[in-house]
C-alpha cells in the first residue's frame, strides 16, 4: 500500500497521547488535555507525560531539583555557543548545542535523567543564543524560579509578571505533545536505530525547524498589530475578507472542530482579563472574527487554532518572532523524549518500503 507522506498510516502504538481531529480532542495519557494539565505546573505535566502518572511530593521535589541543577550549562556548551555564527537561525545553533551533550558521561546517565537534563537546558540554551545574537551577556539562571519563570527571566533579566508566567506556562503545557507529528516521528525513527537520546532530539529539532511544522505564528502577530484596538476589529477583518485574504489563526489541518488547546488558552486569557491589553484584544478579536466568518463564509466552521492565542501570549510578553519556534520546541521536547523512551521499551527499527516509479 502506498500513501504519500504516510498520511493516515499507523506505524506506532503509544500510551502517551492521542489526537482526534473529528471530535476535536487531544488526550494526554488517555485524559482530555484540559483535565490533564489543570492545576499542574510545567514540571508536573512533564512528569505525567514521561511516566504516565502524577508524581508523589518526593518525586516532584526530585524532578524540580534536577531541572534546577541541569540549568547550569556545561562549560564546553557555553564556549561552543560563543563560536557559532550570530547570523545563523537560532534553531540551527540550538541543534548544534544540543548535539554537544553527546559525550560519554552524559550518555551513560539513565535515559529518564537525560530527558530531564535536556528539558532543563533547552530554554537556557535558547536564552543564551538569543542574548549572544543581541550582543548581550548571558543572564544566569535563578534557583528560586520555576521552569517557565526562569526562561522569561533569562531572556531579558526582568522579573516576569504572574500573568505572563501563567499565560506562557499554559501554552507550554498544551504544546508538550501532539501525537505522531513530524518531529516526534523523526525522534522515534532515530532512537529506533539504537542511537542515543541526544541524536533523537537533534533530529526532532531539525524537523521542527521546517516552516510546514514549526512555523511561527507571525501572521497572527501581524493581524493583532494591524487591529491595535477593539474598535478596529470589524473594519480590518471586513477589508481582508473583501480582498480574499486568509484570516490567520483560524482553521486547522487536523481539527475539524475547535482546537482543544485554543479553548484552554482562551479560558486562561479570560481568567487574566485586565492583566494584559494584548490578551484582552485577542479575546475580543476572536469573538468578533468568528461572527464575521460565520456571516461571510457560512458552512466553513472556521475556529481559532492554537497559534491564535499563542501569538497573543508571545505578543503580550514582547517575545521576538525569532523565539517562537524555539519556544514551541522547549515545550515539545517533553513529548520527543517521552516517545523516545517509549520506543526503547519495545523497539523495532523503522524500515518502510519505497515504490520505484522510474523507467
Amino acid at each position: 500500500m502506498f500513501q504519500k507522506g504516510l498520511k493516515g498510516i499507523t506505524a506506532v502504538q503509544t500510551k502517551i497521547a492521542s489526537v482526534d481531529g473529528d471530535k476535536g480532542e487531544l488526550r494526554y495519557r488517555g485524559i482530555q488535555v484540559k483535565e490533564a494539565i489543570s492545576g499542574k505546573s510545567f514540571e508536573e505535566a512533564a512528569y505525567f507525560l514521561w511516566h504516565g502518572r502524577n508524581p508523589s511530593p518526593e518525586e516532584l521535589a526530585g524532578l524540580r531539583s534536577g531541572l534546577i541543577e541541569y540549568r547550569k550549562l556545561p562549560v564546553h556548551v557555553i564556549e561552543t555557543a560563543k563560536l557559532l555564527p550570530l547570523e545563523a537561525p537560532l534553531m540551527d545553533n540550538l541543534r548544534t548545542l544540543i548535539s554537544a551533550y553527546s559525550h560519554k558521561e552524559f550518555t551513560k546517565l539513565p535515559i529518564s535523567e537525560q530527558a530531564t537534563a535536556l528539558t532543563a537546558a533547552f530554554p537556557v540554551l535558547i536564552a543564551l543564543l538569543f542574548r549572544l545574537q543581541e550582543e548581550k551577556d548571558m543572564i544566569q539562571p535563578r534557583e528560586d524560579l520555576g521552569h517557565t519563570a526562569n526562561y522569561l527571566w533569562m531572556l531579558n533579566g526582568r522579573e516576569p509578571s504572574q500573568a505572563q508566567i501563567e499565560a506562557l506556562e499554559t501554552y507550554l503545557k498544551l504544546t508538550m505533545e501532539h501525537g505522531m507529528n513530524a518531529s516526534t516521528f523523526a525522534a522515534r525513527v532515530t532512537i529506533s536505530t539504537e542511537s542515543d537520546l541526544v541524536s533523537a532530539v537533534t533530529s526532532a529539532i531539525g524537523t521542527m525547524k521546517g516552516p510546514l511544522h514549526g512555523g511561527a505564528p507571525s501572521g497572527v502577530i501581524d493581524l493583532l498589530d494591524e487591529i491595535q484596538t477593539p474598535e478596529r476589529i470589524e473594519p480590518v477583518i471586513l477589508e481582508k475578507l473583501a480582498n480574499g485574504e486568509k484570516i490567520m489563526g483560524f482553521g486547522h489541518r487536523i481539527y475539524r472542530t475547535e482546537d482543544p488547546r485554543s479553548i484552554v488558552l482562551r479560558e486562561k486569557c479570560l481568567a487574566l482579563q485586565g492583566a494584559d491589553p494584548w490578551l484582552d484584544l485577542a479575546v475580543a478579536a476572536e469573538k468578533e472574527i468568528v461572527r464575521l466568518l460565520e456571516q461571510h463564509k457560512p458552512g466553513r466552521a472556521l475556529h481559532t487554532n492554537v497559534e491564535f492565542y499563542a501569538a497573543a501570549i508571545m505578543r503580550s510578553i514582547a517575545m521576538p518572532s525569532a523565539l517562537f519556534t524555539p519556544t514551541f520546541s522547549a515545550a515539545r521536547i517533553v513529548g520527543w523524549t517521552a516517545h523516545a523512551m517509549e520506543q526503547q521499551e519495545d523497539n523495532v527499527i523503522f524500515r518502510p518500503q519505497s515504490e520505484y516509479i522510474g523507467t
